[in-house]
């Protein structure tokens, strides 16, 4: 959508009077759009689900694991013996190569505010993919009106001749 000089609003377009070559643009513009709103979300679902495991984790720490031998993982398919040492001491890593200590609970509500956060973008974001999906919908429906209207026209022009 175009927006006019001067305003903020957006100008209405009416897009019965878009040509169908204009129109199958607006669709390819869409489409495009919707994908990259779509790769958004499963990044974020996935973020939401990382932090959500997070605080699992430190849920199911309990008092008696001081000292308790545990596999540390190196990479995704490494790891070495480790022994808790502290129950109250973690390192969150905060992003971009930052890392912060905070005692347990201080984690888990690092954690809990991060899942909370990450589920208003999922939510804002689902509301902005429904409303392009919606004008989507509509271009998709003038595209074959006119395709229609253009295959009557032909047959009328046949059946004339």
């Amino acid at each position: 959508m175009a927006s006019s000089e001067g305003t903020n609003k957006p100008e209405q377009i009416n897009l019965a009077n878009l040509s169908l070559e204009q129109l199958v643009q607006i669709k390819q513009e869409f489409e495009q759009e919707i994908n990259g709103i779509q790769e958004s979300l499963q990044t974020l679902y996935d973020c939401k689900a990382k932090y959500a495991s997070s605080k699992e984790a430190l849920e199911s720490f309990q008092p008696e694991w001081n000292d308790r031998q545990v596999l540390v993982p190196l990479t995704s398919s490494m790891y070495v013996p480790g022994r808790i040492k502290d129950m109250d001491n973690f390192v969150i890593d905060v992003g971009t190569g930052y890392y912060v200590e905070k005692n347990l609970e201080g984690s888990k509500d690092y954690f809990k505010r991060r899942v909370e956060y990450v589920q208003e973008q999922i939510e804002k974001i689902e509301k902005i993919q429904i409303q392009k999906s919606r004008f989507l919908s509509a271009v998709v429906g003038v595209i074959e009106m006119k395709q229609l209207a253009a295959v009557k026209q032909m047959q009328q022009q046949q059946q004339a001749a």
